[in-house]
């Protein structure tokens, strides 16, 4: 837990991280689109 009422700059990271995880999945899902493709 985030300590000494520090729960914006939590929620702040955590929105962040999760939009990071959100597009490099969408990344990954294009570069194996591009990879079977290639490969086919």
């Amino acid at each position: 837990m985030a300590g000494n009422g520090d729960m914006k700059a939590h929620s702040a990271t955590y929105s962040s991280v999760t939009g990071m995880m959100k597009w490099g999945a969408v990344g990954c899902a294009l570069v194996v689109a591009l990879v079977i493709w290639l490969i086919s």
